[in-house]
């Protein structure tokens, strides 16, 4: 069974098709993590889940660059990610003992933070299923929009214009919040810590466009 077999029996929902493409991969994928994690636990949490993504999206499963190809791409963004995530963290704790914040834990969040993480996560589950998809691989996964497009099986001019109806939601969804600039940092702040440093900021300049 070749690797476009493998792909087309996913996509039907096929589980064999599903577990040999584990199989084939898994191990190999969670070495590759582990060379930039340096947390062999880590590494196999970070491919299980991408694993679980493949699986809850099998039905728009459209590979042009082969799987190979992708999957090595994916764990490698999600890598840079999971090491972004800590260091900015790590900064942001540092800040928080630098400027003898008394009574704040160094893992937590101030309330404002944590209300704007759920307040962002409740409008993400809004968007319509495509155009969440989209917003996801942009967002999560650094996927270009032709990468999308070829994940997805759409158009690039598809992908822009999901894109843009997941901003217009976004920006209506939070809009009580982007009426200050002390919770337009918040929103930064958030990106910074739960995504990474440059899709944080261009998600804001997104949104207050």
């Amino acid at each position: 069974m070749d690797e476009p077999d493998i792909i087309r029996l996913i996509r039907t929902g096929d589980e064999t098709a599903f577990e040999k493409l584990f199989r084939l991969y898994y191990e190999r994928l969670c070495r590759y993590a582990d060379q930039f994690l340096k947390d062999s636990s880590l590494a196999e949490e970070l491919v299980q889940d991408l694993f679980v993504t493949i699986w809850e999206n099998k039905v728009n499963l459209n590979l042009q660059v082969g799987i190979k190809p992708y999957l090595y791409r994916a764990v490698h963004n999600r890598c840079l990610n999971s090491i972004k995530h800590e260091q900015v963290k790590k900064n942001y704790s540092n800040s928080f003992k630098a400027n003898g914040s008394a009574g704040v834990h160094q893992n937590e969040q101030p309330l404002e933070a944590k209300e704007l993480t759920k307040r962002i996560g409740n409008a993400i589950e809004k968007l319509p299923e495509e155009c969440r998809k989209v917003f996801r691989l942009s967002r999560f996964e650094e996927f270009s929009y032709k990468e999308i497009a070829d994940y997805l099986g759409i158009s690039v001019k598809t992908v822009e214009n999901q894109m843009g109806k997941a901003l217009k939601i976004m920006r209506r969804e939070l809009a009580d919040y982007l009426v200050t600039m002390g919770i337009l940092i918040f929103i930064s702040m958030y990106f910074l810590i739960i995504l990474n440093v440059d899709r944080g900021l261009f998600f804001l300049n997104g949104l207050i466009q």
